[in-house]
């Protein structure tokens, strides 16, 4: 999430909307205004921006540096999270876009999970407000095939068994995250980490693969968003199609792939050995 992408008029007028809210929430009434509807799921009455916001606000108005994905493509998660928002947004990869991503919201849990801990210490020293953590993955991309092959033959990855936390034996599963993320269920999902465009890279295959285990496993009503980037890679798109399902594919906008996944106590499943 390092490659910057010229995005400045479409944040700059998606992040005042914010400021806008504030300046001009007393004249306006609860009905009859569409301005009101567009809000996130926030309060309209004394609605004060957050400081992330604001700070995203002149963050990216005097910057250069804006995120990588296109204006299409964050305004698919983007209308998400307006209904959804406040929520559990759980997000692989830290970098240009995370104050975006964090004041879209604002009064939400946001929590980043980042590979390389040099970069965490660069994106914080930056915006301190931003929650990131860092991973240690365990895969390298040219395993990709080898994983994709022979899952099915470990039944700590079967869909109807696999957990995450402490799960060593599924070498798809990421047992080694920061207990937060397995404490709570995450509403949206973003997968735009880790690095996976060299043969050494982590790939993004446990990452693909635990987003769809936590969607299954989800207590609580409604499905999980789950948000691909780079579906134009080989590897991305396998194992999409392998465990987040094209029946569950919803929205498909540039390089990203939007998946609304049921939890699986809302899915019948004859043998419970697929996740598709």
């Amino acid at each position: 999430m390092k490659n910057p992408r010229n995005l400045t008029g479409f944040l700059a007028a998606v992040l005042v909307f914010f400021i806008g809210a504030a300046l001009f929430i007393s004249s306006l009434t609860r009905t009859g205004n569409s301005f009101l509807c567009s809000l996130p799921s926030l309060a309209v009455d004394d609605y004060t921006p957050t400081e992330i916001q604001l700070q995203a606000i002149l963050h990216y108005a005097t910057s250069q540096t804006t995120p990588q994905q296109s204006k299409g493509e964050i305004s698919v998660s983007f209308e998400v999270l307006k209904s959804r928002s406040p929520c559990n947004f759980l997000v692989f990869g830290l970098g240009h876009d995370s104050l975006m991503w964090a004041s879209f919201n604002p009064r939400g849990t946001t929590l980043f999970l980042e590979e390389d801990p040099k970069w965490v210490q660069t994106v914080l020293k930056k915006a301190p407000q931003l929650r990131a953590e860092t991973v240690n993955y365990q895969t390298q991309l040219k395993q990709a095939d080898d994983l994709l092959s022979s899952y099915k033959s470990e039944p700590a990855c079967a869909p109807s068994e696999a957990v995450l936390r402490g799960n060593t034996r599924c070498r798809l599963a990421l047992s080694n995250l920061p207990d937060e993320v397995y404490e709570k269920e995450w509403d949206l999902i973003m997968i735009d980490a880790p690095r996976g465009y060299f043969p050494e890279a982590p790939g993004r295959m446990g990452a693909i693969f635990s987003a769809a285990i936590m969607a299954r496993r989800r207590q609580g009503s409604g499905p999980t968003h789950v948000f691909l980037h780079d579906v134009d890679r080989k590897v991305e798109k396998a194992f999409a199609e392998k465990f987040l399902c094209r029946k569950y594919l919803v929205k498909a906008v540039g390089r990203l792939w939007h998946f609304e996944i049921p939890s699986a106590t809302n899915v019948t499943d004859a043998d419970g050995a697929s996740f598709c």
